[in-house]
């Protein structure tokens, strides 16, 4: 009997999919007429968007995050707010308040909801870690549950939403770092590094002229909604759901598969949620490329993102100079990949 996972995507979705292709090129030609290199950076950001997801950006200040985000709501056509964390942020700086108004005719006084930035398309929050746990989780609801709640009314955000928050990475007095359920909540943890000199170059060189680039428009929000429910009708085969698990099952030292190295140097492993999200960016990753179906090659590419803010390396690893990207990278190694061995395992 044929598992349903592993059946062919109808001629609709291949068509959608070879359209969602062809955007993505668009949106990286648009792009490139701002920013310079960050091409995983991109690329992850567009799988989180189609994949429903949030994404937090690491890097230190000055690498363009700000304008990359701008820039990718703009040739989406999405309504792009930011907000600074600051350490007297209140959470209703972010998701609005009540505001006592007076109706002009009848003189009748009554609260009304005034929205707060949060009801946006794509929120960039900066430098998230600044501001305190309260502020933060009220960030954080809104990203998990889609709406804000205010004087017993539910009020729910715009489609498509999305957040992507910032941190700095060396500045860590006086910051306020996201427990690890509330970093559970992102689905990727995107490194920003520098980039490399010819880039750098690259950049002196377009920035400091007087050209203004004008970045076009490729898609709009309801194209991203439908893109959106494209890829979340991608078939995937029983071996990759049986390598995702793996994969995540395998860094909880207490599992008894684990590998030695997980059971010697990891304090704490992924939770359910990553297979998930392996999974459903796994098919975005495959969708964004023109394909149909989800390799095992994209499991792997996006171990790194979705895992590496959902382990914790335990001292051992820490006085060895081992990092979650190390031991990920590590357990790519270790954790087979063969189909038929997966297969095996599935029966």
């Amino acid at each position: 009997m044929e598992n349903k996972n592993d059946s062919a995507a109808s001629e609709n979705d291949v068509e959608a999919v070879e359209k969602l292709g062809a955007a993505r090129d668009k949106i990286v030609t648009e792009l490139r007429k701002t920013i310079v290199g960050m091409d995983d950076v991109i690329d992850e950001m567009m799988i989180s968007i189609f994949a429903r997801g949030h994404c937090l950006l690491v890097g230190v200040p000055g690498l363009a995050k700000t304008l990359l985000v701008s820039s990718l709501a703009e040739t989406m056509s999405l309504g792009f707010k930011r907000i600074q964390f600051t350490p007297d942020l209140m959470p209703s700086d972010i998701t609005g308040t009540e505001l006592l108004q007076e109706d002009p005719e009848t003189h009748q006084r009554r609260f009304k909801f005034q929205k707060g930035p949060v009801f946006t398309n794509l929120l960039l929050a900066d430098e998230i870690n600044r501001t305190p746990p309260k502020t933060q989780a009220a960030l954080l609801e809104a990203m998990q549950e889609k709406r804000v709640s205010s004087g017993g009314e539910d009020y729910e955000l715009d489609e498509p939403f999305f957040v992507l928050a910032t941190q700095n990475p060396i500045e860590q007095e006086g910051t306020y770092p996201l427990p690890e359920a509330q970093l559970d909540r992102f689905l990727f943890n995107i490194m920003v590094k520098y980039p490399n000199r010819a880039e750098e170059i690259d950049i002196m060189r377009s920035v400091t002229t007087d050209d203004e680039p004008v970045v076009e428009k490729v898609v709009d929000g309801s194209a991203i909604v439908e893109f959106q429910h494209v890829v979340r009708r991608i078939p995937v085969s029983d071996h990759v759901f049986e390598y995702a698990a793996s994969l995540v099952r395998a860094t909880r030292p207490d599992e008894p598969d684990a590998p030695d190295f997980v059971k010697k140097l990891m304090a704490w492993g992924a939770g359910p949620r990553a297979s998930l999200n392996l999974i459903v960016a796994g098919k975005a990753r495959a969708a964004l490329r023109g394909r149909t179906h989800v390799a095992i090659d994209d499991i792997q590419a996006l171990c790194l993102p979705i895992l590496r803010h959902r382990i914790i390396p335990n001292f051992a690893a820490r006085s060895e100079g081992m990092t979650s990207d190390t031991l990920i990278e590590k357990l790519i190694e270790e954790v087979p990949a063969d189909e038929r061995l997966l297969k095996a395992k599935a029966v």
